[in-house]
């Protein structure tokens, strides 16, 4: 028999408040902080990342569709071109459009006024370029201009009002929410967060001359606010005209780079740098540069091919319609975070081609023109992609 009260429930002797909730109200879940501007989860791993400033460089970084954040990217380049500068100034105005803070070291601030100038979203310029040549191909050769000639069909095919009202927000928040841009190198960059740009000096000194560097970017990326997203840009290491001879000991260059990655791992979520590096004063056989190479987290090499028309008409365009490609680039390691995911090295070893236009700068992978013999090959290469006029039924 059972000498316990009924309908008194036992009590710990411990005082417990239970969270006040009105009944009929749904609980509200707690406000997740806004994404900054220019970053996006990987579709590989989720983690962070940021454009490159090229939608091509983007795809090939191991999956993640950008550089993720608190990494770095070196990125090597033989010969006297600047095919590396052009990369990094689009890695620059990528930044400064995204209204990230970048740090520009080693030159002055001329190099900042020289910055391509802004055109829109990459996507959506691509998008465009790829449905025009679809409509051009599925409209007929003799009705391809029709509609633009006479005032009624031109205004009985005139948007409404609500049209373009829709059609300019939808821009509107299409350029909000850009991930990557296309950039004119034709042009120059006019944008408010240009003057946001820090150019760091090198400053003599006894000690290293890195030293002075690694102080101002700690002091300027702890000093910021929690949500601000840092680039930090690097041009030609170890260049001779832009750095002192001493610079290139492996004690002091060395000591810069594990520092630089110990403050990008201590910022992992608002940090990335990207570094050009020449391999015609420093080659790769150094094993000063191996030892930059296993610091960095991405390294590829650039390695233009020589400048003769013929080389150029006869390397690699797969057909007639194509623009050659100006030299090779070769992946020599990508970031692969770690062995269970977080990136693919597939990538790593390929034979891939750039291609150095006014708008864009493309990856592609490299492709030998047809031999002589192969007749069905240099007919497929010298067809337009127009159809003609016998292929056309009606």
């Amino acid at each position: 028999m059972s000498f316990r009260k009924r309908n008194i429930g036992l009590s710990s002797g411990l005082a417990r408040t239970p969270a006040a909730h009105v009944p009929g109200q749904p609980l509200q879940a707690a406000p997740s902080p806004a994404p900054s501007p220019g970053i996006r989860p990987s579709p590989d791993d989720g983690r962070p990342t940021t454009s490159t400033g090229s939608l091509s460089l983007d795809n090939l970084l191991a999956g993640h569709a950008g550089l993720p954040m608190g990494k770095i990217l070196l990125v090597e380049e033989n010969g006297t071109t600047d095919f590396a500068g052009t990369l990094l100034r689009f890695y620059a105005a990528e930044g400064v459009v995204q209204g990230h803070k970048v740090h520009v070291v080693g030159v002055p601030e001329p190099w900042g006024r020289s910055l391509p100038g802004l055109i829109g979203a990459a996507d959506a310029t691509e998008d465009k370029s790829l449905k025009r040549k679809d409509e051009k191909m599925k409209i007929a050769w003799r009705y391809e201009r029709l509609g633009e000639f006479g005032a009624g069909i031109a205004g009985s095919r005139a948007a409404t009002g609500d049209q373009v009202q829709s059609a300019a927000d939808g821009d509107q928040d299409s350029k909000q929410q850009a991930f990557c841009h296309a950039f004119d190198l034709t042009k120059r960059l006019t944008h408010p967060s240009i003057s946001n740009m820090s150019f760091i000096p090198l400053v003599p000194s006894r000690e290293s001359p890195f030293l002075s560097i690694y102080r101002r970017l700690q002091s300027a990326i702890a000093s910021s606010p929690a949500n601000t997203i840092h680039r930090i840009v690097i041009p030609s290491l170890l260049n001779p005209t832009i750095y002192p001879p001493e610079s290139s000991q492996p004690e002091f260059v060395l000591q810069f780079l594990h520092s630089l990655r110990a403050l990008l791992s201590t910022y992992a979520a608002r940090v990335t740098a990207m570094i050009t590096l020449p391999l015609s004063l420093f080659p790769r056989s150094s094993g000063l540069v191996r030892w930059m190479e296993l610091i960095a987290d991405g390294v590829i090499e650039l390695c233009p091919f020589p400048h003769s028309s013929d080389a150029l008409a006869t390397s690699g365009a797969a057909t007639a319609q194509e623009e050659p490609p100006q030299g090779m680039l070769k992946t020599h390691r990508l970031p692969v975070l770690h062995e269970r995911g977080g990136g693919s090295d597939k990538n790593v070893g390929q034979d891939w081609a750039f291609i150095l236009s006014r708008r864009k700068f493309e990856i592609k992978p490299f492709s030998l023109p047809p031999a002589e013999g192969d007749k069905e090959g240099q007919e497929g290469s010298q067809t337009s992609g127009m159809p003609k006029k016998a292929d056309l039924e009606f």
